[in-house]
């Protein structure tokens, strides 16, 4: 029995508060429902970065180490190279450096590097999705809430007559105008604040694979087949002349 009093006192509150809510959105005008979806999609967005954006998923700590011992002797066999892209963004990269070094296997260190910066620059492209569109907005909130504050004060200024002005209306003007600012700020700073430690993850992302790649690439230098130099043709020795008697 007190349990199920528990329950229905919930769900009371819960409708309350719902209603609540729907007042709010009620008194806020048109311009909240614009604000309302970019709140759910910064939400989304943030799920979803949260959850891409795991060590576990972009640079496990003991995978090169891991990659280097494997690949201590000879270079694996195809199918490893494949569980590795497979693995992270970072064992990605490493696996495009390894097909590389396997099918040319006289590359040079210099094309082994722009091998690894065309694939950081792919795995960096990839750690920033979505960033752009969470920064847009963060900037694009504020602005809403002000569209939602000057339509308020043309609801204001609306209200007003030359014989006296309406309560009714003058109150609804001023709900949309302070609604829709509260709105757009409590939107704006949560996917700033996102925004910007999303940033710093992929920046430290970033600086990993830079250092991993570093010691990566002498250590599969050593399965390049080096080229010797090409030796100059020597010149053929001038024949004596023989001084007359």
């Amino acid at each position: 029995m007190g349990s199920l009093l528990a329950t229905w006192r919930l769900i009371c509150r819960t409708c309350i508060r719902g209603k609540f809510l729907f007042s709010i959105i009620q008194a806020a005008g048109w311009p909240i429902w614009p604000l309302l979806l970019c709140s759910v999609v910064a939400l989304t967005l943030i799920i979803e970065r949260f959850s891409s954006l795991r060590t576990v998923r972009i640079a496990p700590a003991t995978l090169l180490d891991e990659v280097m011992s494997v690949t201590r002797a000879n270079l694996p066999a195809a199918d490893v190279v494949n569980k590795l892209a497979q693995n992270s963004v970072l064992g990605l990269l490493m696996a495009t450096g390894l097909r590389a070094v396997v099918a040319d296997a006289r590359i040079s260190e210099d094309g082994l590097r722009q091998v690894f910066e065309s694939a950081g620059r792919a795995a960096v492209h990839q750690m920033e999705r979505y960033l752009n569109a969470l920064g847009t907005i963060a900037s694009a909130a504020p602005l809403l809430g002000l569209l939602g504050t000057v339509v308020g004060m043309i609801e204001i200024f609306g209200s007003q007559s030359p014989t006296g002005g309406n309560p009714a209306l003058l109150a609804h003007g001023i709900s949309i105008a302070l609604y829709n600012t509260a709105f757009g700020l409590i939107i704006a700073i949560p996917s700033l604040m996102f925004y910007r430690y999303f940033r710093g993850l992929v920046d430290g992302f970033t600086l990993d694979m830079e250092q991993a790649t570093e010691r990566l690439v002498p250590h599969l230098m050593r399965f390049s087949v080096r080229t010797p130099p090409a030796v100059a043709p020597a010149s053929a020795a001038p024949t004596p002349t023989t001084a007359p008697a």
